[in-house]
């Protein structure tokens, strides 16, 4: 069920202002009873100032009038009250975190330099003045900035920084088609070493094993790669 927008201040002009029963106010606001109670006897930790809910459009005289004339009767909002809800601007970063930015910036200008300025803004929630500043190393703090990861120091999730990379590229016209050479100096020591193993196995028939096998198990062995 929906609640009045300040309920402890919503219950406060009710017990002043009608004669609602503590029952219906404790659960037309979302009290305990004894809450309710309490701020009826100026016992509340705190006194309150009363909000009107009629003025509110929370609820109608004509609803508080039904409660009024039933005391078992449930009162009934108008309507709840609306959630804020964050439509534009930049990404919201908690304070803890907020050292780290200069760090994330660091790390996709270095990592990634084909991300605009704007793009970084809208990952990391900071200026492009900031971003230039650490692009051209005028940072007042440059000396201390180190290039980390954003979404490890929680500035991003890895898909948006995925995104944002893969627009990024497209835009530049960077084919992302990348072939992992990495292994191909030890593939060729293998294929070395099987040669010089298939020798000696020609000469030393007890070795045991056919050639084919061995390299079937060396290839399929990912810790010899």
């Amino acid at each position: 069920m929906a609640q009045p927008l300040m309920p402890h201040a919503t219950a406060s002009w009710m017990v002043d202002n009608t004669s609602l029963s503590f029952e219906q106010i404790a659960e037309f606001c979302g009290l305990h009873i004894l809450e309710v109670q309490a701020i009826a006897d100026d016992t509340a930790a705190t006194k309150l100032t009363g909000r009107d809910p009629v003025r509110a459009h929370e609820i109608s005289q004509e609803e508080i009038d039904r409660g009024q004339a039933d005391p078992a009767y449930a009162l009934k909002m108008n309507k709840g009250p609306e959630q804020v809800r964050r439509t534009k601007g930049p990404r919201y970063t908690p304070v803890s975190k907020r050292q780290d930015k200069p760090d994330g910036i660091a790390w996709i200008i270095r990592n990634h330099p084909e991300i605009a300025d704007g793009a970084i803004g809208n990952l990391i929630g900071t200026t492009r003045t900031t971003i230039a500043a650490i692009r051209d190393r005028s940072h007042w703090n440059i000396a201390n900035i180190t290039p980390k990861d954003p979404v490890t120091l929680g500035l991003t999730t890895q898909r948006e920084l995925d995104a944002a990379v893969a627009k990024a590229a497209k835009a530049a016209g960077i084919e992302n088609q990348q072939t992992d050479t990495r292994l191909e100096g030890d593939r060729e020591a293998l294929i070395a070493s099987l040669r010089a193993e298939r020798e000696a196995a020609s000469r030393d028939p007890a070795q045991g094993g056919s050639i084919e096998d061995q390299a079937r198990a060396l290839f399929d062995d990912p810790f010899r790669r």
